[in-house]
């Protein structure tokens, strides 16, 4: 299991790269994201899925700056195998499912497992942040995750809601280990919701928090950290954002 988890990681590692380089020109027009000989080598990575996998993607009539870019590398991705889904829902027109999902801006995606768990990413997952979204996709496809039986143990304590903003840039290769570990600690326990959000796309919100460098992680408004920590510092930041 690990060395499967390892290979996916190498692999998406290095289209994380192809994708940031087709998608730095930041156009609205949806072409083809990912490669030819990139396509096969995701499809052999994805078509062993263990469960299904739904992305929702909200976007809009007349789509947001990225929301192009994000449907199209999500319909790619969609199409590499049958265990993986794809719902595209308008912010506007499906008001009540982005208030049922939380979502309040686009581009959005919800990952789901056999629920949901509570992920949500904002912005175009293109550079690293590609990496971080299929490992989590697998993670949901198995139903686990591998975090520490320390970590888990110690997430049987919390009895409060906890909500994760993890800010990330494409270019960033610190972030996804940020992104993977506030995913994980959302998959692993009810009470944890974790978001991820690309800060260049979303400036005002990177404003707010006083994002100066990445990953910043943003816990309930009152705890934040710069770095991509390990899970015991994660956890106690945690813990103490709900005392």
């Amino acid at each position: 299991m690990i060395a499967k988890r390892c290979h996916l990681l190498a692999v998406t590692a290095l289209l994380s790269l192809v994708l940031l380089g087709s998608l730095s020109s930041r156009t609205a027009d949806a072409e083809e994201v990912i490669k030819k000989k990139d396509r096969e080598l995701l499809r052999k990575e994805l078509r062993d899925l263990s469960g299904e996998v739904t992305m929702v993607m909200f976007t809009q009539e007349l789509e947001c700056q990225y929301c192009a870019q994000t449907r199209q590398l999500l319909t790619e991705l969609a199409s590499f195998s049958d265990r993986l889904k794809l719902i595209i829902l308008d912010f506007v027109r499906d008001n009540e499912e982005a208030e049922g999902y939380g979502v309040d801006k686009i581009p959005a995606i919800v990952l789901l497992g056999d629920e949901d768990v509570g992920i949500r990413y904002y912005g175009v997952p293109a550079g690293y942040e590609l990496a971080a979204l299929l490992e989590t996709i697998r993670d949901l496809s198995l139903g686990s995750t591998d975090l520490e039986d320390e970590t888990r143990e110690r997430l049987r304590t919390l009895a409060k809601n906890v909500h994760i903003q993890v800010f990330v840039t494409p270019t960033c290769p610190y972030c996804p280990r940020a992104v993977r570990t506030a995913y994980k600690l959302a998959q692993e326990n009810d009470f944890i919701r974790a978001d991820v959000l690309e800060a260049i796309e979303f400036p005002h919100l990177a404003n707010r928090y006083h994002v100066r460098g990445v990953p910043m992680v943003v816990i309930n408004e009152t705890t934040s950290f710069v770095g991509a920590q390990p899970e015991a510092l994660f956890v106690d930041k945690i813990l103490e954002a709900v005392e």
